[in-house]
């Protein structure tokens, strides 16, 4: 929740900048759909998505000696689907369902932070600010949002519903146990990292989902670019944990 809340501040910060940055040299968009059609689009991705799991497997292989792979589910029947883990391939057909029925309903891929940029600008208009000034809310439809309720904003509504459908498979699987004491390091690492969130997630027109997961599907190679940053984030973010007093943790996950 720390988190969540410095991420609000930074995209709110993101979205005062965005005109600033728009500003700057930059390249023409490029869409793999446009440039070699659909079919072309298609094999140059699943190209991608293979040399990226190649790239992985040998790797891995290398350094532990081994691939790692799922291990057997517990859980069986209804009891695994309320409280999991789910299998990896589960997971993966539901969020492209997810952006499947987003993108039908609401005219336009899954994004979630702008959502939180929202939030926030609303929050700053509320104790005084002016944030329907910013040229980043100009435009008709983020105007519209601007000065209607969050619950009329669908990014809003489904990032609510993330929220509590996250809690709810946490209670379910056992493993809702919030924390009130959080060691000052650790308090640090997470404001920071949240402000840090919010403010790419705008320049970098969304996060894991808006801007990588579907780009992607969409066919933009700002999502190949997106994932390329992100990875040598990660790197330097899991170097950086221990300074925070995290600890460096290695684990196979499931949905």
């Amino acid at each position: 929740m720390v988190t969540l809340g410095a991420f609000i501040v930074g995209s709110t910060f993101g979205a005062l900048h965005e005109h600033w940055w728009k500003a700057l040299p930059e390249l023409p968009a490029v869409s793999l759909l446009n440039s070699l059609g659909l079919g072309g689009g298609l094999v140059a991705s699943f190209a991608m998505f293979g040399a990226v799991t190649a790239v992985t497997l040998v790797a891995e292989q290398r350094r532990h000696g081994r691939v790692w792979r799922p291990a057997k589910l517990p859980r069986q029947g209804l009891n695994r689907v309320l409280r999991g883990p789910w299998p990896l391939v589960v997971g993966a057909v539901g969020l492209a369902l997810a952006n499947f029925a987003t993108l039908a309903l609401a005219g336009r891929p899954w994004g979630v932070t702008s959502g939180f940029a929202l939030w926030g600008s609303k929050t700053a208009g509320a104790i005084g600010f002016a944030p329907e000034s910013w040229p980043y809310w100009e435009s008709a439809s983020r105007a519209a949002a601007l000065e209607g309720s969050v619950f009329t904003d669908i990014t809003s509504v489904m990032n609510v519903g993330i929220i509590l459908g996250a809690m709810v498979a946490a209670g379910l699987a056992g493993r809702f146990r919030p924390v009130w004491q959080i060691p000052r390091r650790s308090l640090v690492a997470a404001v920071l990292g949240g402000l840090l969130l919010g403010y790419g997630a705008r320049q970098a027109y969304g996060c894991n989902i808006g801007a990588y997961f579907s780009g992607i599907a969409s066919g933009s190679l700002h999502g190949w670019l997106w994932l390329l940053a992100a990875f040598c984030g990660g790197i330097l973010g899991t170097r950086l944990r221990p300074w925070f007093g995290l600890t460096v943790e290695r684990t196979g996950g499931s949905c």
